[in-house]
């Protein structure tokens, strides 16, 4: 009934990639020292500033998104050194981990997985550890659907501390507004695999004058992962190490699909995703895991309820050649996710919707066929 080699990717990375960025990543390759090289480098960097929202130039790595997460690390702390880690999920554990296992005291703001952190718990923390070199965020919190206000959070930081503001971005950026320099962040990662439509193996980062004050001050070994190096070549065009060329080629298409569309129709379509496919599932009465208010634009979170099975549904949908994403940690089996960012627009989400609804219908679950799709389209013609 269905094409086994037809694929419907809808997880919260890697994302679909679109076909004139394919065509790009396969022409010829060009000498990663060439001319040719160092004018696609400044393009891209220079081109990446409005996503980040800064005059700064992004760095350019071939890495992954935890690359940069580290580098942000070892570059800025120092063992013995008192660091803040508000944790709202997998990922920002995941930055507590890379801390602590290069030798920063960690204090953790844990937030009930699904919710963004009250701005009174930070001021709180804050007060009560006046040392603290650096803050770290998620923005887009992907284990949960939260997207953290870091417009509201990053000032707050500022107001009662000195510490750097340090951002995972990995899974927002080129999706949802980030002020980098507006909102007063020292560092933004970012990857490839996400909002960008590239696969992964790129990762990017920005850095205030104020980080790299500290940067230039800290002794930590390093690297590969050194940001002086990354800075100092990128004045000449070039990465201190070899770049993956064939991913710049990809991300300089990306830059052109985006740019083509516009900033704000970007967001605006990732917006109206998020809207119709909330309004979708609470049309079936299942639970949301984040409110509206919490939500990213990037990733919906379900939970599964009694009756049903989520990894049973997650099965089924493969079968129809969808592809969704489960719970990680231990939300593992007690959630499912829907991607909703990069190459993707509104008719690449009904079908999920429908094989959704095929799945539950399966399992027994009491609904008419038709509900989800036709509260995402009620939410669609607001947009059409």
């Amino acid at each position: 009934m269905f094409i086994t080699n037809k694929i419907n990717l809808r997880i919260p990375g890697p994302t679909p990639i679109p076909p004139s960025v394919q065509a790009a990543m396969s022409q010829p390759m060009i000498g990663h020292r060439s001319n040719e090289a160092s004018t696609l480098i400044k393009s891209v960097s220079e081109r990446l500033k409005p996503f980040f929202g800064t005059t700064e130039n992004p760095l350019l790595f071939t890495g992954s998104g935890t690359s940069v997460l580290e580098a942000a690390v070892v570059n800025t702390i120092q063992p013995g050194e008192e660091v803040l880690v508000v944790v709202t999920g997998v990922f920002g554990d995941r930055f507590a981990k890379i801390l602590t296992e290069y030798g920063a005291v960690v204090r953790r703001l844990d937030v009930e997985w699904g919710k963004t952190p009250d701005p009174e718990d930070l001021t709180s923390r804050l007060q009560q550890h006046p040392n603290l070199k650096a803050v770290f965020f998620t923005q887009c919190e992907t284990s949960t659907g939260v997207l953290n206000p870091i417009n509201i959070l990053s000032p707050l930081v500022k107001k009662h501390s000195d510490a750097l503001v340090i951002v995972d971005a990995v899974s927002s950026l080129g999706a949802v507004p980030f002020e980098m320099d507006a909102w007063n962040v020292d560092i933004t990662v970012a990857g490839s695999q996400k909002a960008f439509m590239i696969p992964a193996g790129l990762a990017f980062a920005a850095v205030s004058p104020k980080a790299w004050s500290i940067i230039e001050k800290n002794n930590n070994p390093k690297f590969y992962l050194d940001l002086k190096r990354y800075r100092e070549n990128l004045s000449k065009g070039t990465t201190p190490f070899t770049p993956a060329v064939s991913l710049i080629f990809g991300l300089d298409a990306a830059l052109e699909l985006l740019e083509a569309e516009g900033m704000t129709e970007v967001f605006h379509r990732h917006e109206g995703m998020k809207n119709l496919t909330r309004a979708a599932i609470s049309a079936l009465s299942l639970p949301l895991m984040t409110s509206e208010e919490d939500a990213s634009p990037t990733v919906t979170s379900v939970y599964g309820a009694d009756g049903w099975d989520s990894e049973i549904l997650r099965s089924d949908l493969k079968k129809m050649g969808i592809v969704i994403a489960g719970g990680q940690q231990h939300l593992k089996g007690k959630i499912f996710r829907i991607g909703h960012m990069g190459y993707c627009d509104p008719f690449d989400i009904l079908p999920v919707l429908s094989a959704i609804e095929i799945s539950l219908k399966k399992q027994n679950v009491e609904l008419r066929l038709g509900t989800a799709v036709q509260a995402a389209e009620e939410v669609l013609s607001q947009y059409v």
